[in-house]
């Protein structure tokens, strides 16, 4: 008996600035994003089974990832199989590296992968711009996980528009330990807006955009990057976890030329002069016994990394 596994990757996503607007009437926010892929990866692998189903492994601890329908790397799955008219199902493996509900896209990357590697697996011949369609009903930060690169994300965040980059810069992530729930973190930031803000002016606020962090992104200039930098999340994010303010302020001390929150947050972020920088960074982060990890970006999105007929 044989059967064929395909594997694929897909990347983490650093928010390099990050404008929440107001809440909307379907429950999300209007967004205003850019979007960097970086190389910390999720490995997916799948083969054919008769019905769908997942296991993980990897570096992280993923004990509070879903098993079951509600898991993202299956819905992608099933989406692929619904629109190619596919019979049975399919067995997945997760390799995790990035941070759960850290606020850098594991999941959406797990979708991601899962989208690209069952779209071969079952000869699905789904365009990019079909499998973008799924990516965006699974949800708003899959579609970016999908394309990878650099990208201005408005809507949910999963409207796209691919973005000019110069070289490559170089960050180091600090995961924290803990996760943040992101409905938590929005939630958070709509209460603290609407304690200050009065009833006509709740649904009013527009998500700022950071023409300087897409400039800087253009021009590969990190001294620039690192000035305009932002995140409408990372207040919220502090006040739910208030130890990530140390954490911040910890890595830009020891050199960092600045940090930010990643997304929802936990995961801290900082960017670094050069690689010399980084490696430092992370050095100097172990000697504290706190784990660190050095990543580059932009990277690709989602990719077929192999396919074979195993025996």
């Amino acid at each position: 008996m044989t059967d064929r596994v395909v594997r694929a990757k897909a990347p983490a996503k650093i928010n390099v600035f990050l404008g929440v607007g107001s809440l909307r009437s379907d429950g999300y926010h209007d967004l205003s994003t850019g979007f960097l892929a970086v190389s910390l990866f999720e490995h997916v692998e799948v083969r054919a089974a008769d019905d769908f189903s997942v296991t993980l492994d990897g570096s992280i601890d993923t004990s509070s990832v879903p098993l079951g329908e509600s898991n993202l790397a299956i819905r992608a799955a099933r989406a692929v199989a619904e629109a190619c008219g596919a019979t049975g199902g399919a067995r997945i493996r997760i390799e995790k590296h990035v941070p759960t509900a850290g606020g850098m896209g594991g999941g959406s990357a797990d979708a991601a992968a899962t989208l690209v590697a069952c779209n071969e697996l079952w000869n699905a011949g789904l365009s990019r711009d079909e499998l973008l369609a799924l990516a965006a009903d699974l949800g708003a930060d899959v579609p970016f996980a999908l394309t990878g690169g650099v990208a201005m994300g408005t809507g949910r965040g999963d409207q796209l528009s691919p973005a000019l980059h110069r070289g490559k810069m170089h960050w180091v992530l600090v995961p924290a330990d803990g996760e943040l729930s992101t409905p938590v973190v929005f939630h958070e930031l709509d209460k603290h807006r609407w304690s200050q803000q009065g009833e006509l002016e709740r649904n009013v606020t527009q998500p700022i955009v950071s023409v300087g962090a897409m400039q800087a992104l253009r021009l590969g200039d990190v001294r620039m990057l690192a000035e305009t930098m932002h995140n409408d999340l990372q207040a919220p994010a502090l006040r739910l976890m208030p130890r990530l303010v140390g954490t911040l302020e910890l890595g830009e001390r020891m050199g960092a030329l600045a940090g930010i929150v990643s997304g929802s947050g936990p995961t801290c972020a900082f960017l670094c002069e050069d690689e010399e920088s980084a490696v430092q960074l992370v050095q100097d982060f172990c000697d504290q016994s706190i784990r660190a990890v050095h990543v580059t970006g932009p990277v690709a999105g989602a990719k077929i990394t192999g396919a074979k007929v195993r025996s």
